[in-house]
């Protein structure tokens, strides 16, 4: 049974990883607004899934991670993937009751807070303009939520896999 816990936190430590490097994937600047939030996406993903295996550490960790590779204020996503996990786990126990139409709707509110909380943190370190595009992110990682559930829920049901 341990070994097959300890494979499980590799698979979930590998798609944190990979999420991260789809997030810091370089892009033209005229498409960095249509980014899904993919780590975002992925740590709420295993807090509604594991919540006793990934939590506020976990988001803390790939916060700093993503601070140290974008060079950003150290500690300002791992601020917000905390409270993005926290948030997910006081809400995981209804969260998997919900449709996939309610789940990618909790999604949209989840993120856009997050990204909301970003904007304003970034206007606190430096001249930085608020417009209502912020929030594209957590519209098109709502609507790759039913995709990206169903993916993962499948890849975690082959054999061998916890």
């Amino acid at each position: 049974m341990a070994r097959v816990s300890a494979l499980g936190m590799v698979g979930i430590w590998f798609s944190l990883f990979l999420a991260l490097c789809l997030q810091v994937m370089p892009l033209a600047d005229e498409w960095q607004i249509w980014r899904p939030d993919w780590l975002g996406l992925m740590l709420v993903y295993w807090c509604m899934q594991a919540p006793d295996r990934v939590g506020v550490f976990h988001g803390f960790v790939l916060g700093v991670l993503l601070d140290l590779i974008e060079g950003a204020p150290l500690g300002q996503s791992a601020l917000l993937l905390s409270l993005l996990a926290f948030l997910a786990a006081l809400i995981y126990s209804r969260f998997r009751h919900y449709s996939m139409l309610q789940q990618a709707i909790m999604i949209l509110v989840l993120l856009g807070t997050v990204q909301l909380l970003e904007q304003w943190l970034r206007t606190l370190v430096g001249p930085f303009s608020i417009h209502l595009s912020f929030l594209l992110p957590s519209l098109i990682s709502a609507l790759l939520w039913p995709w990206l559930s169903t993916l993962m829920r499948a890849l975690r049901r082959l054999p061998g896999n916890a």
